[in-house]
């Protein structure tokens, strides 16, 4: 076999350990944690589907790329729930190592291609990468939501920092931060978000 589809199959059964990594989201229906790969995949079809609220014209095929890799590096580097102050401090540092190993299993070329993809998604500086992390924030809000807040309630999340963390919604559609607004405040008026 040529070695860069060798190295390309490789990578391909590596990321299949994404879908090993649970995080702290249900599922809609109240049902088992999702996975990595579900997120990615979620939010790569809603990218698509609501790619018209955007603040900024974006190239969909990119913003759906970057939702789809975004997380890989959590096959090493593990999830990190996005209101935990003590694991969000290492988590950057888990991520890099993450990424170096694992991209690096690909052809050196498509390595530069997604490892700059996945450093765009992190910087938040493109149209892209704001409306990808809106997605990102959308995703697992609307789970919450259609499962009465229990993530939330769970975890003894704030209203604070749930707001702090759609701050990045907010420059990838105003259209959206709006209406995670909402839901927001009806989760802190059912005392679901302290």
């Amino acid at each position: 076999m040529e070695e860069r589809i060798k190295k390309q199959l490789e990578f391909s059964l590596e990321i299949d350990k994404e879908k090993n990594v649970f995080r702290q989201t249900s599922l809609s229906g109240k049902g088992r944690k999702e996975n990595d790969a579900e997120h990615a995949w979620h939010m790569a079809i809603m990218a698509y589907l609501l790619r018209e609220y955007s603040n900024d014209e974006i190239d969909v095929a990119k913003t759906m790329l970057m939702c789809l890799i975004h997380d890989i590096v959590e096959i090493d580097a593990g999830d990190t729930y996005a209101y935990d102050e003590e694991g969000l401090k290492t988590q950057k540092e888990r991520e890099n190592a993450a990424k170096e190993r694992i991209f690096s299993i690909l052809p050196d070329d498509q390595k530069q291609e997604l490892t700059a993809l996945f450093d765009e998604f992190e910087s938040g500086q493109t149209a892209e990468s704001r409306f990808a992390h809106a997605m990102d924030n959308l995703q697992p809000l609307m789970l919450n939501d259609s499962n009465d807040g229990a993530d939330w309630r769970e975890h003894n999340t704030s209203a604070k920092a749930v707001y702090g963390r759609h701050a990045m919604t907010k420059l990838g559609s105003e259209t959206i931060y709006a209406i995670t607004e909402q839901i927001i405040k009806k989760h802190i008026e059912r005392g679901n978000l302290i």
